[in-house]
């Protein structure tokens, strides 16, 4: 618990930071246009790309193959989208990560492992209908 703490604070600060000399070196209005814009393109991502990424799921299901890869690709296309609609540019920039298809397979693996982690543990059930 500990950990987690500190590594909200550590982020905080560090966002923080990052905020203040972007500030610094572009200008008030245009950080706070350049979140503003940030954001309303993660909210349009979650949206339309996310709807699309769940309609592939669904095919996939539909055609009888396993939705793995697929199911894992939208859950981190719409995290990325999600980072990138909150404020804050240490977020956007692991959101674009996320949303970027040659990036993302950077990620996929992590994921695999934090899965079949919390499944070991009893944590993350999968049910079949």
């Amino acid at each position: 618990m500990r950990k987690v703490f500190l590594g909200f604070i550590v982020y905080a600060l560090a966002e923080l930071a990052l905020l203040i000399v972007i500030g610094q070196n572009i200008g008030v209005f245009n950080t706070l246009l350049l979140i503003v814009a940030t954001s309303i393109i993660g909210i349009y991502v979650v949206k339309n790309k996310g709807m699309n990424s769940v309609q592939n799921v669904k095919n996939t299901i539909a055609r009888g193959e396993a939705p793995g890869p697929a199911l894992i690709d939208t859950v981190l296309t719409f995290s990325g989208g999600v980072l990138l609609a909150l404020p804050g540019f240490l977020t956007d920039l692991i959101g674009l990560l996320l949303l970027m298809p040659f990036s993302r397979k950077m990620f996929q693996p992590i994921f695999y492992y934090w899965m079949r982690k919390k499944m070991k543990k009893g944590n993350f059930i999968i049910v079949q209908k």
